[in-house]
């Protein structure tokens, strides 16, 4: 399903923010053990110029909204600016500071406990929120419910099975995949460009010292030609089912992980 039925039937407007009430939360909550949230983080940076500043969040939304369609999850707004600072060279690029970021999720965390939801899965949608493994690692040492999805080989099996030519490596930024995804499920946010812009540079060492200007003119990293709407839908499918063990790991007894 895409487009506005499954918008529709996932309980999102735009396919962004969920829907529900109150009400909605509490009957989901009823009779389970350990609630999980699911908190997309997304940024506002430039994805080269067919793909818009939103693309990230887009793509975390995409994610949460298919993880809230299979399994009763909390699905909460997404953080729409985050740490792009690599993309500061390019107009419309909007970052805040890796700290703010790191305070942000943990006060989120923290709400989501008081009233009662135990477990948080931070859904992240930009590569450049280094920070963000550091905020799980923290919450688990002192015990608390969190996790960071998706994983490198979350990404790696959606890769596969969508069969997007790319690596994971070379498909950096507004490439294959997150063309794919904005194809299948925005697909009036791309604009025509896409089939000529591919540009690729696996050697980027230096990319946290220089930024992304000094190793692409045009914003893109990877081969956003290759992208298609039927491998968006396929990376979305993959990566709803390999939520699964998060799932079991977040709603476990505890001491039996």
């Amino acid at each position: 399903m895409s487009g506005s039925g499954a918008r529709a039937a996932y309980g999102m407007v735009n396919g962004v923010l969920p829907a529900d009430t109150t009400e909605d939360v509490r009957t989901r909550g009823a009779g389970v053990s350990a609630q999980v949230a699911v908190l997309p983080v997304g940024s506002f940076e430039q994805h080269g110029p067919f793909l818009p500043l939103a693309t990230d969040t887009l793509v975390a939304c995409a994610v949460a909204r298919e993880i809230a369609a299979a399994y009763p999850v909390h699905l909460l707004p997404p953080l729409t600016v985050s740490c792009s600072h690599e993309h500061a060279a390019w107009p419309g690029t909007v970052s805040i500071s890796a700290v703010t970021l790191h305070a942000v999720v943990s006060d989120i965390a923290a709400s989501l406990r008081r009233s009662g939801v135990d477990a948080l899965v931070v859904v992240n949608g930009h590569g450049g929120n280094y920070v963000l493994g550091n905020v799980v690692q923290e919450a688990s040492a002192r015990g608390e419910r969190m996790a960071l999805f998706p994983a490198a080989e979350d990404w790696e099996a959606a890769r596969e099975r969508a069969g997007v030519v790319t690596s994971l490596l070379t498909d950096m930024h507004a490439g294959e995949i997150e063309t794919s995804i904005l194809m299948h499920a925005h697909p009036e946010f791309v604009r025509p460009g896409h089939e000529s812009a591919d540009f690729t540079a696996d050697d980027r060492r230096h990319l946290l010292t220089l930024g992304m200007s000094a190793y692409t003119e045009s914003g893109v990293i990877g081969r956003p030609s290759l992208g298609s709407a039927e491998k968006g839908k396929e990376l979305l499918a993959s990566l709803a089912e390999s939520f699964e063990p998060y799932v079991a790991l977040l709603t476990s007894a505890p001491g039996r992980q």
